[in-house]
């Protein structure tokens, strides 16, 4: 038989709805944080492929979710292309930032390959450590997202260098996203090829551009991409998450065509069980801190997306990652709720 999650992305309702939940690997997570101290720092973890094994696994045995997200970054990209990238505690990423044309680094695949092999293996020790029954899902960030950082040299909140760079050079910062979307398709290929069997590009950084700047940088790279891992891996399903997209989402879904598409938190439900949910998988989309609160606010938020989207092809998840000061003992307690209120379909 199909895997849940599988057949939920090619269009077939599953009862009890799957679930997975984005950065389900990570610090609220007692059994997580052990591990990353013996790793000495979150970069050493995603380039240890046994301890990132045991850390993508950790959620699964606690949980039983029926999607297993690779344990990695986004930044494995830009590092793979020759920029220096580290992680300071508290403070998030840190990269030497580019900010011209001429500082754009080249794509070598066997230098590539080379950088991630780490990855690599680690895809292929979870593939054969996985339970049968449980999805494979690898990602990367999307193009736009991954410049912001490449440009920025870490988070930003008005992404300033990188639209400044777009406004002044389009061509320069075509040539960048470019750059990130060839790197891309090779590494999301070569994760395919390693063990996944699913595909999530993530874009998060979406809802910042105007619906002009929206159109280059976030629905034509995913467009390519998608476009790209079609042809090489037919069958092979690619989940979209263009946070912050609002209105723009349909028009999102009707030009990139995805397997599926992220919901965040800000999407109405009974919204995209009209317009979107007819056209793809949707996937989403409860808000992170109703998981942090627990108690009636969760069951509440729970039981309005599930009574949405459920009976069609749907998988709950998050609006966006979840919190690190989230009580365990709450993920357990929506997994049995979406469940209940999903088995016997819509």
């Amino acid at each position: 038989m199909t895997k849940p999650l599988l057949r939920a992305l090619k269009g077939d309702p599953s009862a009890p709805a799957p679930i997975w939940l984005m950065r389900q690997a990570g610090r609220y997570l007692p059994e997580y944080r052990e591990v990353r101290a013996e790793a000495g720092g979150f970069l050493n973890l995603c380039f240890n492929p046994a301890k990132a094994t045991e850390v993508t696994l950790q959620p699964i045995r606690r949980y039983g979710f029926d999607g297993s997200i690779l344990f990695s970054d986004i930044l494995i990209v830009p590092h793979a292309l020759g920029q220096k990238v580290a992680f300071e505690a508290g403070e998030g990423p840190r990269l030497d930032p580019i900010r011209q044309r001429s500082a754009i680094p080249d794509f070598d695949p066997a230098k590539f390959d080379k950088a991630a092999e780490a990855v690599y293996e680690a895809v292929e020790r979870i593939k054969a450590a996985l339970p049968p029954e449980v999805t494979f899902i690898g990602f990367a960030g999307a193009p736009w997202t991954v410049a912001t950082y490449m440009v920025e040299g870490a988070g930003s909140k008005d992404y300033a260098n990188a639209k400044k760079w777009f406004y002044s050079e389009p061509e320069g910062f075509q040539t960048l996203i470019d750059r990130i979307t060839e790197a891309t398709i090779h590494y999301l290929s070569t994760q395919i090829r390693s063990g996944v069997e699913v595909v999530q590009l993530f874009d998060s950084w979406a809802g910042a551009l105007s619906s002009d700047d929206f159109r280059r940088w976030v629905i034509e790279p995913n467009r390519r991409i998608v476009k790209a891992l079609r042809e090489l891996h037919p069958g092979v399903p690619v989940i979209c998450f263009p946070r912050g997209a609002g209105l723009m989402y349909e028009e999102f879904l009707a030009i990139v065509e995805p397997d599926g598409v992220g919901l965040d938190t800000t999407v109405p439900v009974e919204w995209a069980a009209r317009t979107l949910q007819p056209k793809a998988c949707v996937q989403g989309n409860l808000d992170p801190l109703a998981l942090v609160a627990g108690g009636a606010a969760l069951d509440s938020a729970i039981d309005r997306i599930c009574d949405a989207l459920a009976g069609k092809p749907f998988i709950f998840n998050l609006g966006h990652g979840i919190l690190q000061e989230t009580n365990p003992e709450h993920v357990s307690h929506l997994v049995k709720r979406v469940r209940e209120r999903t088995a016997f379909g819509r």
